[in-house]
Order: C-alpha cells, then structure tokens, then sequence
C-alpha cells in the first residue's frame, strides 16, 4: 500500500495549481474589452444605470478586493450570480454539465474504439501498407482542425445523406444519443490520431520488450503474447498521453459545442465571454481546470495499478 501514499499528499499539491489558475483566470477576464453592466443595460444606458449595476454586483469595488470575494466565495462552495441569465451560477452549470459530459465521455470511447485497433493493425504489421496508412491517416487527423472535421461531418451526414441532426442536443435518452454522434466523432477523430501514433509506438516497443521475448520462449502463441503481455503494457503510457492531453479535449468540446449548438459548458463560455459575463466565464474556466486535475489524478493512481513498477 506504500505505492499509494502519493493519494494522500497529492491534493496537498493541487491548492497551489487552483489557486494560479484562479488568478490568471480572474485577470485575463477582467482583460476583456467592454463593460459588463453596459453590455447588459445597451448602448443608451445611462451613466447612473450602468454604475447601479456595477454597484449590485461589486464590479466598482477594487480588482483586489473583487478577487477576495471571488476566493471567499469558492471557499464557502459559491461562484456568484450570473449577471446575463440572472441565476446562481452553480445552478447554471449544472443545468448545462450533462451535455459536455457526455460529449468528452462519448468522444474519448469513440477515440479508443477508433486507435486501438489502428494501432493494433500498424503494430503488427510495421513496414507494411497498412502500416503506412495507418501513419498516413493519424498525420492527416492532427493537421485537420476540429471545427473544419465537424463542418465536413455535417455536411456529408446531416446535409447529404441526412442520417443525422445537424445541431441541438435532444430530448429523450435515444434522442440523445443520435444528436450526439457527430460532435462525439469530431472530437474522437482529432484525439484518435494523437493516440494511435503513441500506442503503436509503444506496441511495437513492448513487441520487442525481453517480457515478450520470454513469453514466446515459454511457448505461448504470438496471439497470447500479444493481448496478455504487450496491450496491457503499451496502454499505461497511452492512458497517461489520454489524462495529460483532457484539457485539449475541454478545449475541442467548446468550439464543437459552439458549432453542434450542444447546450453544454463549452457553448456557456463562449456566450459568457462574449456577454462579459464574468461569473460566468470564471466558473465554468474553475470547473474546466478542477475536471482536468481531478482527471490526471485518476490517471496516475490507474497507472500505479496498472504497472507495480511505478513509483509516483
């Protein structure tokens, strides 16, 4: 059990990384050209209107002194009012958290379904055709970005063939489901070729690995040797790549969000941006930024299970 005392010390280490990724967040908010309370209020708000709203929401107090409420309110389990949609803002995460969760979960079971098998074929067969199409196909996905990926998907199976919705997210669980396809392969296709290229690369090390060796010396099959001896081991540093590579993933969930109009997280940030809705954009970016710590935490401690050789 000594391997998993990392478990009780590694939070320790967190408060340091939320705490700067709150300050920068704060910041870089307030960095945004534009007035909320005019943003709010229009073009013909009057001075005294505009410095009403500021008032009841604190924006005439200092920056340093908004950020100490800022803090105070985190830790007492609060982020503020919307100033745009008029609710507590943890209320309105949660109305809009079940979409993007079900589009990084949906979107990272699509990459693996799609990169294991490709990596299992270029492994297998280095130096090969299919080896080199493999390659080709991984290089071809990280070149292409994630809104022109979901702009070709819309066209070809929304538009032309009309298989699926082009946009929304639906109402009733197969509803769902369908309306999810799309964004969920947007995503899978970008983060299946970044995993394809390290997991083949780590087949074909662990192929050649003495453990391996050993195996087919005992007398195992090559198919035995295979699943029992070189996926297990070539898969911990994929699922590290995985862990390390979810913050790009919340990252291609906003823009796939803004363009399947998915009413999730990623589409509430970008009209809190735009809005200057500083609550907003402040918690959304906080439950972004805990998500991806929480997320490589659970990498590692699967990693230490995984492999009894690792020590973190």
């Amino acid at each position: 059990m000594h391997r998993y005392r990392f478990v009780l010390f590694r939070p320790l280490q967190f408060l340091p990384v939320i705490f700067g990724i709150s300050v920068l967040t704060f910041v870089l908010v307030r960095l945004i050209p534009g007035d909320p309370a005019r943003m709010l209020l229009g073009t013909r708000a009057t001075a005294s209107a505009i410095e009403k709203v500021r008032a009841q929401y604190g924006l005439d107090e200092p920056i340093w002194l908004q950020y100490f409420y800022f803090i105070k309110n985190l830790a007492q389990g609060e982020m503020g009012r919307s100033i745009v949609y008029k609710t507590d803002v943890l209320k309105l995460i949660a109305t809009r958290i079940e979409p993007t969760l079900v589009l990084v979960l949906g979107s990272v079971l699509l990459a693996l379904l799609i990169a294991v098998p490709m990596a299992t074929l270029a492994s297998r067969r280095r130096g090969t055709m299919a080896d080199q199409g493999v390659r080709v196909v991984s290089t071809l996905g990280l070149g292409m970005p994630s809104f022109w990926i979901a702009l070709m998907l819309m066209i070809v199976f929304s538009v032309n063939l009309d298989w699926f919705p082009v946009s929304g997210y639906g109402r009733s669980v197969s509803d769902k489901a369908v309306h999810m396809v799309l964004p969920c392969l947007t995503v899978a296709l970008s983060l299946s070729a970044i995993l394809t290229r390290s997991l083949r690369a780590s087949l074909i090390a662990q192929i050649n690995s003495d453990q391996a060796t050993a195996a087919r010396a005992r007398g195992l099959p090559e198919g035995a040797v295979f699943w029992r001896h070189v996926m297990p081991n070539a898969l911990i540093p994929t699922l590290n790549l995985l862990a390390v590579n979810i913050g790009w993933l919340i990252g291609g969930t906003v823009i796939v969000e803004s363009v399947f109009a998915i009413p999730g997280m990623g589409q509430l940030l970008v009209r809190g941006i735009f809005s200057r809705d500083y609550m907003v954009v402040q918690a959304v970016a906080m439950t972004f930024a805990v998500a991806t710590v929480l997320v490589n935490f659970l990498a590692d401690i699967l990693t230490v299970a995984a492999d009894p050789r690792v020590k973190l």
